[in-house]
């Protein structure tokens, strides 16, 4: 690990609470909290937690896409003051009097940066999510980041601009928040190896299963987590670990080197940490999302939350396997992007939603979502990421590429 940028960032987190915003029954300051994807898998965990810490945690403001009714229901339970959708006149009508609803994107990076809002849980899929996170970060906000592509799109712009203004980034992500865990405290320098579990989704244990032949409804089929469509798929590839690693460079300084992905099908240990003098830690705790997310909000406290504690009475079986690169070479790819620099994390990004889009659409089979990717990577081999326009350049050559790649042996 280099000398350890992010890693001092994260040691040097302020503890205060840094919200003004005050509950008048028990006196106490509370964060004020903007969701982003609130209608998603993690949103919807997030005000779960949220509702949970209601005595120090304050929905301000909510953002989703297309489920106008679900967001106005969540604006009902939480009596918060702004909210974005796609369709803005369905919602205006079905909303509360009392709610602002924002017009478009920029009005939601002004009201992020603004005096009212403390922490951005961001958990919007895809490129959405990267202007208004980076308006909060440049504001100096806290922000619990869900959405991997975040810091695999722009995750050099994006450490930048946590430096210079202190913003605090926050990874709600199961493994990154555990790998969080096990640095806390750490010297700088002294971290040999960061090990990512994987779940292996639904094929790894099973190889005699034909990955060419794979449907979409069985690739959604998840052994252990509830997630939305993207990421199951993602974790049927292993493209999630892909993207985790490229995330955890960003987030920890390290190398691709650095970092490795175990198959671990049991979902208990959320990943390790190994030290240079071979010791290893481990966050544990059981499969479930809320955890992460109360951390996140709460950081740097902890108090009871909704996951339920490991029962190790009933015994507990812990499995380790080195997955299988093979059939399942996203983790290559994902260092490869590593190590060609600039823009290619956007490239990596964009040729996997667009592969998992078209595999979505039986345009392509499951065994060629990796193919796609690897010919998108290797088509745009230098591209340049110093500022925003450049990486949202590069996110849509390669979309571009991607929706055109063809292969002969496509079977519909």
């Amino acid at each position: 690990m280099k000398e350890g940028r992010a890693f001092t960032r994260m040691t040097a987190f302020s503890t205060g609470i840094e919200s003004t915003g005050r509950n008048m029954n028990s006196g106490i300051y509370r964060r004020r909290l903007a969701i982003l994807g609130s209608t998603g898998s993690v949103g919807t965990q997030a005000l779960k937690v949220a509702k949970h810490l209601r005595e120090s945690i304050q929905v301000v403001g909510l953002c989703a896409g297309t489920q106008t009714e679900l967001l106005a229901k969540q604006l009902h339970d939480t009596g918060a003051d702004w909210a974005l959708a796609k369709d803005k006149q369905a919602l205006q009508l079905i909303a509360a009097d009392k709610t602002k609803i924002l017009r478009d994107q920029g009005e939601l990076c002004e009201i992020l940066a603004g005096p009212d809002v403390d922490i951005v849980l961001c958990a919007i899929s895809g490129t959405a999510g990267l202007q208004p996170v980076l308006s909060a970060i440049r504001a100096g906000k806290t922000i619990a980041l869900a959405s991997k592509e975040i810091l695999v799109m722009a995750g050099a712009l994006v450490m930048q601009e946590a430096a210079k203004s202190g913003s605090r980034i926050l990874p709600v992500d199961s493994e990154h928040c555990a790998i969080f865990q096990c640095l806390e405290k750490q010297a700088p320098g002294s971290v040999k190896r960061i090990l990512l579990t994987a779940s292996g989704g639904p094929f790894h244990a099973h190889p005699d299963v034909n990955l060419a032949e794979v449907t979409v409804e069985r690739a959604l089929r998840h052994p252990t987590w509830n997630m939305g469509r993207k990421i199951t798929l993602d974790s049927a590839t292993l493209m999630n670990k892909g993207l985790e690693i490229i995330e955890a460079a960003w987030l920890f300084d390290a190398t691709p080197e650095q970092i490795e992905v175990v198959i671990h099908p049991q979902s208990i240990v959320h990943s390790m940490v190994e030290f240079q003098d071979s010791s290893i830690l481990a966050q544990l705790s059981c499969p479930d999302m809320a955890l992460p997310i109360q951390f996140c909000l709460q950081y740097p406290k902890r108090q009871p939350g909704l996951t339920p504690s490991l029962d190790f009475s009933a015994g507990l079986h812990l499995d380790f396997l080195p997955p299988d690169l093979q059939r399942f070479p996203a983790p290559a790819l994902a260092k490869q992007a590593l190590q060609a620099g600039g823009a290619a994390g956007a490239v990596f990004n964009a040729a996997n939603e667009i592969a998992v889009e078209r595999f979505c659409q039986h345009e392509i089979r499951f065994d060629q979502i990796s193919i796609l990717v690897a010919e998108t990577l290797n088509h745009f081999p230098k591209t340049s990421a110093e500022t925003l326009p450049d990486i949202l350049q590069a996110d849509r050559e390669a979309r571009c590429y991607a929706r055109q790649w063809r292969k002969s042996s496509v079977k519909q």
